[in-house]
């Protein structure tokens, strides 16, 4: 039997995740899906074009690879059909192909999660999450409280009154905020989307990809999002609502945690945040405003600007044991190629002490970041495409890394196009 490898991101979400499961996929015949909702955005460029995959796993351009959404995601019916809507329109049909199924437990986002999502934002203020308000926080908060719908449900005769009750209850809660709303065309499109995913497979996830390990195929799940924003171990409150580590891909597909093999941790040359909570490494000045500009860190689904700063050590060796990551992979190396120095964080001074962990009040007592001068290479990496054409002070930043974070880099990414990927072992 094989294992499944996973691929997640390993700081703040937006790593690039979606450009290396897009080059990996050949090798593997599924690719799974493990958490998050549409507040995804996984860009991948090949052949002229742009394409951005917010639910449906980034295996999909690849003939030859099954593509599963697990039942750790929720979904948007909207959302999913405008998808493969546009990509049908721009020549991939996943579903008349046959390379998408659904899992039946995975948990649906309704019109009113996303009315609850900005109905909350709105209280709070100044003091809100920086929620992406797809709904996606009242989703897993239904799922947990065991209200929610779910894929397979859709099926089911009495779908509707379902459907019904669990917006009834919605309204009530609204009822207690000033806020605004009209659901009839949103309700509309929903129920037509709800038709529309009657009409791709659904499946149980936990039995689909483990007869895929016993048939001895290969299986890659995705994460979404980034260790940092785990509901459990990020940055809390400032998190999202799901479980972005390994230990997701078991809970959010139906495997054991024997059938993990090797971890592949995404992260850039250097650091971006979206939404509100601690960054400590976060840059306010034009060197900040270069790494945006230059790195084009705008939101993909919301086209938010990033918070930009330099890498930080601390917070990656945290994610690395968090996921027991096997493999490094560098996104937007080329990102750096102006600066004649970059820096990176190697400790936090933090109530009188010098440390090298992310500590867990990291919010009321802002951790300030200790740094390391690193030569810069001053290369046009974008048009380098072999592994001895990388510079010399790129090859000592690399090797910087892997010292630091005791884990080898295998893939490192020169440019946004699928060819700008150079694999170093």
């Amino acid at each position: 039997m094989t294992q499944v490898d996973v691929l997640l991101g390993l700081q703040w979400g937006d790593e690039g995740k979606g450009k290396i499961v897009d080059v990996l996929s050949p090798q593997y015949d599924l690719i799974a899906r493990f958490q998050g909702g549409p507040n995804a955005g996984h860009t991948l460029e090949f052949d002229g074009k742009k394409f951005v995959l917010n639910t449906i796993p980034s295996g999909i351009f690849n003939e030859k690879t099954m593509n599963l959404i697990g039942n750790g995601v929720v979904i948007d019916p909207i959302i999913l059909k405008r998808e493969l809507d546009n990509l049908k329109a721009a020549g991939h049909d996943p579903v008349g192909e046959g390379k998408l199924v659904l899992a039946r437990k995975a948990h649906l986002i309704l019109p009113t999660h996303q009315l609850l999502d900005a109905a909350n934002e709105q209280k709070m203020g100044a003091g809100k999450i920086g929620s992406t308000l797809k709904g996606i926080g009242p989703t897993y908060m239904d799922k947990t409280g065991r209200n929610g719908l779910r894929v397979g449900d859709t099926t089911l005769a009495d779908f509707k009154a379902r459907y019904d009750k669990l917006v009834q209850k919605h309204k009530e809660i609204l009822s207690h905020y000033e806020f605004e709303y009209d659901l009839t065309e949103k309700e509309e499109k929903f129920f037509e989307a709800i038709e529309f995913i009657k009409t791709i497979p659904h499946v149980d996830s936990e039995h689909f990809v483990n007869s895929y390990l016993k048939e001895g195929k290969k299986v890659l799940a995705e994460g979404a999002q980034g260790t940092l924003l785990d509901v459990d171990f990020g940055s809390y409150p400032f998190v999202t609502s799901s479980n972005t580590t390994t230990a997701g891909a078991c809970t959010g597909l139906g495997i054991a945690p024997n059938k993990i093999g090797q971890v592949y941790g995404i992260f850039k040359a250097y650091c971006t945040r979206v939404g509100g909570g601690p960054f400590p490494t976060e840059l306010f000045d034009e060197t900040g405003e270069t790494l945006r500009k230059v790195g084009h860190e705008f939101g993909a689904t919301t086209g938010r600007a990033r918070r930009c700063g330099w890498i930080d050590l601390p917070a990656l060796k945290y994610a690395i044991m968090l996921n027991g990551v096997t493999e490094l992979i560098m996104m937007k190396a080329d990102v750096l190629d102006g600066f004649d120095t970059i820096y990176a964080c190697t400790h936090y001074e933090y109530e009188g002490e010098t440390i090298d962990y992310m500590p867990y009040d990291i919010i009321s007592v802002q951790p300030k970041p200790v740094f390391k001068a690193i030569k810069g290479w001053k290369t046009d990496l974008t048009q380098i495409n072999k592994v001895d054409q990388i510079p010399a002070a790129l090859n000592d930043y690399i090797a910087f890394l892997e010292k630091e974070l005791e884990v080898p880099v295998k893939f490192l990414s020169v440019g946004p196009d699928r060819t700008q990927t150079l694999q170093l072992s």
